[in-house]
């Protein structure tokens, strides 16, 4: 066999030395998650519960990632203009959206474009239940009064879009007699200003949502449908009281695509996870008059959206 050179043998070892050395840091670039901004989609308008969500959580997150989350609005049929536009974009990890209970409502049936197995839940962040609320000055002092007068006439009640748990549950007092007429508003300033404005009775929302038009007596709570009465608010009456047991709490999750990495989706879980423990979020929950115990971790939150998915199914309207 003939004897290997020795000049070409030190440049193969020199070559393969540093490669070696190399690869700490090849890895380490290849590895950089998120290496660019990650989109965050809020499915609605500008200043609704979904959209300080968003910006609650990216002021907490966005220096732990390393990268800003710029916040795009994207309003419109209840939520899925926004979603298309989530599962439109590449599943390389940078783009997540807020999905929350009204979205999930519309997928009830299987009528959805999109099925929940398409999407990838990084933790449901906050759950908090609706309720009914009339400008201040409104005539009815108590539901007992608003719901003699809706069995007389139409009552016009602002929601978020057709097919969700807002609609829902305003119908399901229509099987008692009622004569109840959602509307849909799927910017959250209209929805405020369709009850200041007079342009709806009433509007369907969360207590934290429109805490400033309480605060400031603008408007004022009714009902809430809930299994215990709301905090700060407990003199006022639960639906069950008039035989309305359904009460879907409005949840709001940070979702990915599926078949995102799932090192990706481990990351921004983790992310999420750390925000939700921390001191901001947790007064954030108590300002919003949420549950305190409203996180679900990334590994929960899928199942937790199935089962609500199930119960939506199940109190889906009656069609005449």
């Amino acid at each position: 066999m003939d004897n290997p050179n020795p000049n070409a043998l030190r440049r193969s070892l020199l070559i393969a030395g540093s490669t070696l050395a190399l690869a700490p840091r090849l890895a380490f670039a290849q590895a950089k998650y998120p290496s660019r901004p990650v989109d965050f989609i809020v499915p609605w308008g500008a200043g609704g519960g979904a959209d300080q969500l968003a910006r609650r959580l990216g002021s907490l997150i966005e220096k732990d990632l390393g990268v800003s989350l710029p916040i795009l609005n994207i309003a419109g049929a209840t939520g899925n203009t926004g979603m298309t536009k989530l599962l439109s974009a590449p599943a390389d990890g940078h783009s997540m959206a807020v999905f929350i209970a009204d979205t999930l409502g519309t997928l009830a049936g299987g009528a959805g474009r999109y099925k929940l197995s398409d999407l990838a839940p990084l933790g449901i962040m906050i759950r908090q239940p609706s309720g009914l609320f009339v400008k201040a000055d409104a005539k009815w002092k108590t539901f007992d009064e608003l719901l003699a007068e809706a069995k007389t006439r139409e009552i016009k009640v602002g929601i978020t879009g057709f097919g969700g748990p807002d609609e829902m549950h305003v119908v399901k007092f229509n099987e008692q007699g009622a004569k109840f007429r959602p509307v849909p508003f799927a910017k959250p300033g209209e929805r405020y200003s369709s009850v200041l404005g007079g342009h709806a009775d009433v509007v369907i929302e969360q207590a934290g949502d429109v805490r400033s038009f309480l605060d400031s007596k603008q408007m004022r709570p009714i009902l809430f449908y809930a299994e215990q009465p709301q905090v700060g608010y407990e003199d006022i009456a639960l639906a069950k009281k008039y035989g309305v047991t359904l009460a879907i709490s409005q949840f709001r999750a940070i979702v990915m695509r599926a078949g995102t990495d799932p090192k990706q989706l481990a990351v921004m879980a983790a992310a999420m996870d750390k925000a939700a423990h921390s001191p901001e979020f947790r007064k954030y929950l108590a300002d919003e008059l949420a549950f305190a115990d409203s996180y679900i971790p990334a590994a929960k939150a899928g199942p937790f959206m199935a089962e609500q998915l199930a119960l939506i199914d199940a109190n889906m309207p009656k069609k005449s």
